[in-house]
């Protein structure tokens, strides 16, 4: 079924068409991202971000967003951009005076909070077109010579993630319409992690599946407020060095940081008491990643691989 629905062009290529329903729109994403095709020569692209982001009165989210003011490039999330509720206020407040220095770069995944009000129309009408449909919540671009998905984890709210659901026909489309060597995707809910408050999104098994059988490279999640690095596995925790998935946990934007419960296969690096950011530099063949700490902490991950 994931072949045929790899096979599948039902849905198109590129980017979601987005529909704007901001008060405020952003600035837009830079343009070296968008519908524009990769460039196989490109080196050197930067993605770097986080997510369980902004909190008021706390002060994590401004030491993250400190150092997101030394790191050009686009700026990923992964959900939860801001707490408790996602409303056009908490946004205001909460997360413009840190991350939201940024928005004119920032490529977003929306969280389960966020979706704390209806239809998520805060993030929504905060990020605008960077957001995607806000039907859907789920898009891609192209960023140097990687293509970039962006996965809406918040199944029940957009109809489901099962393998014939509006969602997993358009990422089998859009991977298959999309000619480049190294893919990444990020989401919300993490499929991979040993986090002891959200335990694995079984619901996501049918994307993943879509991603390790179009040969996807990496994947990102946030919702465990903790960091972690797996290394190369196919969607049944079984180690893969040929074609596998790296994933990582990356929910360290700001919010109160998460424990973790019984270590899982396949996990290679991780802390639960550092805030932080993941920076990616990508490659027209490889990748490396870096996950750089708070001033005052020390753990730091790093590291480099080949596209498959």
């Amino acid at each position: 079924m994931l072949l045929r629905l790899l096979g599948a062009a039902i849905l198109g290529a590129g980017c979601v068409a987005c529909a704007d329903d901001s008060a405020v729109p952003p600035p837009g994403p830079p343009a070296t991202v968008g519908n524009s095709r990769p460039n196989p020569t490109a080196t050197g692209a930067v993605l770097v971000g986080a997510g369980d982001i902004g909190v008021c009165g706390e002060t994590s989210d401004e030491s993250t967003a400190n150092l997101l003011d030394q790191i050009p490039g686009v700026v990923f999330t992964t959900g939860d951009n801001v707490y408790d509720d996602g409303t056009a206020k908490d946004f205001s407040s909460c997360f413009q005076p840190s991350w939201g220095r940024h928005r004119d770069r920032m490529r977003p995944a929306p969280g389960n909070h966020d979706y704390d009000t209806e239809d998520a129309r805060g993030y929504f009408g905060y990020f605008g077109t960077a957001a995607g449909d806000p039907a859907k919540g789920y898009y891609s671009y192209n960023l140097g010579a990687w293509h970039i998905v962006v996965l809406n984890s918040n199944c029940d709210q957009i109809g489901g993630c099962f393998d014939e659901s509006e969602q997993a026909r358009w990422l089998a489309a859009d991977l298959a319409a999309t000619p480049t060597r190294c893919t990444l995707a990020y989401w919300h809910h993490p499929y991979f992690t040993s986090g002891g408050n959200h335990k694995p999104e079984k619901s996501m098994q049918a994307l993943v599946e879509v991603l390790y059988a179009a040969g996807a490279d990496v994947v990102v999640a946030g919702h465990n407020h903790n960091y972690e690095r797996f290394g190369k596995q196919n969607p049944a925790y079984d180690p893969d060095d040929a074609r596998g998935l790296r994933a990582f946990v990356v929910g360290t934007g700001g919010g109160g940081l998460y424990d973790f419960d019984t270590v899982a296969p396949n996990s290679e690096s991780r802390t639960d008491d550092t805030h932080g950011v993941l920076k990616f530099t990508l490659d027209a063949e490889s990748y490396r990643w870096e996950f750089i700490p708070v001033p005052g902490k020390t753990y730091t991950d790093e590291g480099t691989d080949v596209c498959h």
